[in-house]
């Protein structure tokens, strides 16, 4: 399926961007605009994963159909070859389009996250978004306040309140919850896969964030062999939001 877009910068080489579990294409407008500044800016080009954000709701979202999904949104809108760069699940969806269609990505950008299994987590977030009761409410405070219990940390639940729509029509979720919710256990995995991507590859990873380990490393030098990895010692899981100028003084040279 062709994912919804948003695009920054008019002029110079394409970067697509995609976001993580439970984000969406807004999760990036910062980091997008500073990339698309300046005299040797980018053209970026913020995906909508299926089941988020202004996507279409389908009913299934394996690594395999993401990456599919990429990969056939580059080709309808002429932009390849791309540097590709993509956070947490979308990190892993754009390891794999690199693996499967080379063609389509002239260099690799993966942001904390492995080619690797872990445990799975999130389930409860996506549960307590689904039981919420929205049935009146009209701020998000007040399904800030139902989500407290099963997701603790402040700054989480902002993360997963932008997921909420308030309109005349009252209070919604965006997001495919059920699908996604059921999809938790294979996205936190990683799927079989065979092959290499030889072209440049940066990942870049939080020192307080635990997704990248010293026994990945193998496991990321075996399918990205010129891969390279930097740390951004002060930045937990969301690295591009936590250290923005950190990050982008990581990335900018290496999409140059």
């Amino acid at each position: 399926m062709q994912l919804p877009t948003t695009v920054y910068g008019e002029t110079g080489t394409p970067v697509v961007v995609l976001h993580g579990l439970f984000g969406s294409s807004r999760n990036w407008m910062t980091a997008a605009r500073r990339l698309a500044a300046g005299p040797t800016g980018h053209r970026v080009i913020a995906m909508d994963l299926r089941n988020h954000g202004t996507s279409g709701h389908v009913p299934t979202m394996s690594y395999t159909e993401m990456a599919a999904d990429v990969a056939e949104t580059i080709t309808a809108l002429g932009l390849g070859p791309v540097a590709l760069i993509g956070h947490s699940m979308g990190g892993k969806t754009a390891m794999l389009t690199a693996l499967q269609t080379p063609d389509l990505v002239e260099r690799l950008v993966v942001v904390d996250v492995s080619p690797v299994t872990y445990p799975p987590a999130f389930v409860g977030y996506a549960q307590a978004m689904r039981e919420a009761d929205l049935s009146a409410v009209r701020r998000r405070a007040e399904v800030d306040e139902q989500l407290v219990d099963a997701v603790p940390l402040a700054s989480t639940r902002a993360f997963l309140l932008q997921n909420l729509v308030l309109d005349d029509e009252g209070a919604r979720w965006r997001p495919n919850l059920p699908v996604i919710e059921a999809a938790i256990p294979d996205i936190s995995g990683w799927p079989e896969t065979t092959g290499r991507y030889e072209g440049p590859t940066l990942f870049v990873y939080g020192g307080k964030s635990d997704y990248v380990q010293p026994e990945h490393h193998d496991a990321i030098t075996g399918y990205f062999p010129n891969a390279t990895l930097a740390e951004i010692p002060e930045a937990g899981h969301w690295v591009h939001a936590e250290r923005l100028d950190d990050f982008l003084a990581t990335v900018t040279p290496f999409l140059a």
